[in-house]
């Protein structure tokens, strides 16, 4: 008898058809099984999917610590621009009625400077746009973090990831709904105010948490920079696997076509380019008429009434009789009610100020000059006073009928200026019907959806 007759074949000997059997069979699967688990799914999820020789810690920290700069100061702008609606005044300012806690740090908007509100939501929109290449590169940069395997292997590593989607997303979110509304595009459901206010709340919280974990490795990886470890960052020909830790460099890295110097020179050449486009319909001038993507901030047309408009007569349903011979203002306050033609506004005391328009889309008018009554001269005649004696608040609303800013709160302060006029003439003529005939407010350092055309009625006082 040789042993080969009965009986199962000794452990790890083929079974029919070559297929390995026994205790060493199973274990060689079950580690294949785990190695194939720990390496993750073909495709993005493993290492060797990506492969620019570019990516690493010191370029990815750069671009990090621009988006850092810029974003702290798009946010604090958008904060002013928030404040400068006076959202705590009034319902019909009040655009996001849940802010809660979120609007503690809301203040009388001053009216001084005049240009104020110009040059933070010029800075606001012009910035923004400028930093979405360098928000690209930045997630080109960490884009195989974003497909970690495993998704989760601790909970600092879960915390870590939560921010990074939450950064991610809120990041994707702010600007897309920014540049829209620069194009006065909205795709998003719902105003585009409320959107785009809680949407900085939550990216801006995923930030700081982001920056709180990673903050460490950014000053690493730029002071290697400045130790001379590196005189241009190499384009790493041949790194170890796993690179510094970070999970940023290629671990079978492509033949370089581009320095890191180069990416960061190409990038920058894409901002500066979106500047000379958008940056002239703010800034005004020469560079005005290169506001290529600026649908309101373009060249002015011709006349005393040739600057940019945001809402026309025909885009908001107002007819020729709205605002013909028939129309009348009305003035209330504690001392009753006053009605007045137009022709009777003119012969009143008439008052001049040069102030520009800005919108929130980031476009401005250069300074027009204004005339008509002032404000706080109209609240006199009403006997309208606050507890001081002065000039209180005033609710504006105006002829139209639908769509949204049909009315707008003013602060007593900002009544109280003695360039916030009641305009009747602007440059030396008549308001046009686009520019708020017969009457409109004009008010320095506001919103100029807040300076409200086509006014039909004026209550002083009674403001919350």
């Amino acid at each position: 008898m040789d042993g080969s007759g009965d009986g199962e074949p000794p452990s790890g000997h083929q079974g029919r058809g070559g297929a390995r059997t026994g205790p060493g069979g199973a274990a060689a699967r079950g580690a294949r099984l785990r190695a194939a688990l720990l390496q993750g799914p073909p495709g993005p999820a493993r290492a060797r999917f990506w492969r620019s020789p570019l990516r690493g810690p010191w370029l990815t920290s750069v671009f990090g610590v621009v988006l850092l700069a810029g974003i702290a100061v798009v946010f604090t702008t958008g904060l002013l621009s928030y404040a400068a609606y006076n959202p705590d005044l009034a319902a019909v300012n009040d655009t996001t009625p849940d802010k809660g806690l979120l609007g503690f740090y809301l203040f009388d908007w001053p009216t001084s400077p005049y240009w104020l509100y110009r040059l933070t939501q010029g800075l606001h929109v012009t910035l923004g746009v400028v930093l979405v290449p360098v928000l690209l590169a930045k997630l080109w940069s960490v884009i195989p973090k974003l497909f970690t395997w495993p998704p989760v292997r601790s909970a600092a590593h879960a915390l870590e990831r939560i921010s990074l989607l939450l950064l991610v997303g809120g990041a994707v979110f702010q600007f897309a709904t920014g540049l829209l509304n620069v194009q006065l595009t909205y795709l998003f459901p719902g105003s585009f105010y409320p959107l785009h206010f809680y949407g900085a709340w939550v990216f801006i919280s995923a930030l700081v948490v982001h920056v709180a974990l990673r903050m460490r490795v950014v000053v690493a990886a730029l002071g290697r920079r400045r130790a001379g470890r590196a005189g241009e960052p190499p384009a790493a020909a041949h790194p170890s696997p796993g690179g510094s830790g970070t999970g940023l460099e290629a671990t079978r890295p492509a033949p370089p076509t581009l320095s890191r110097r180069g990416a960061l020179g190409l990038v920058g050449l894409g901002s500066l380019t979106l500047f000379a486009v958008t940056a002239g319909q703010s800034i005004g001038g020469p560079l005005r008429v290169t506001a290529l993507l600026a649908p309101r901030g373009r060249g002015p047309g011709p006349g005393p009434n040739g600057f940019q408009v945001n809402k026309t007569t025909a885009a908001v349903g107002i007819s020729a009789s709205d605002i013909g011979p028939d129309w009348r203002l009305t003035v209330r306050g504690d001392g009753g009610e006053r009605v007045f033609s137009r022709p009777e506004l003119l012969e009143m005391a008439q008052f001049s100020a040069a102030l520009p328009i800005a919108c929130v889309e980031g476009w401005s008018t250069t300074d027009q000059q204004w005339s008509g009554i002032r404000l706080a001269d109209l609240a006199a005649l009403v006997d309208a006073a606050a507890d001081d004696g002065r000039a209180p608040g005033v609710m504006v609303e105006s002829v139209q009928q639908e769509g949204a800013f049909r009315a707008a709160a003013l602060r007593a302060n900002q009544v109280r200026d003695p360039r916030s006029l009641l305009a009747l003439r602007v440059n030396g003529a008549d308001l046009s019907a686009d520019h708020g005939f017969p009457a409109r407010v004009i008010v320095p350092a506001n919103p100029g959806v807040h300076n409200t055309k086509w006014v039909e009625r004026l209550t002083f006082g009674g403001l919350t």
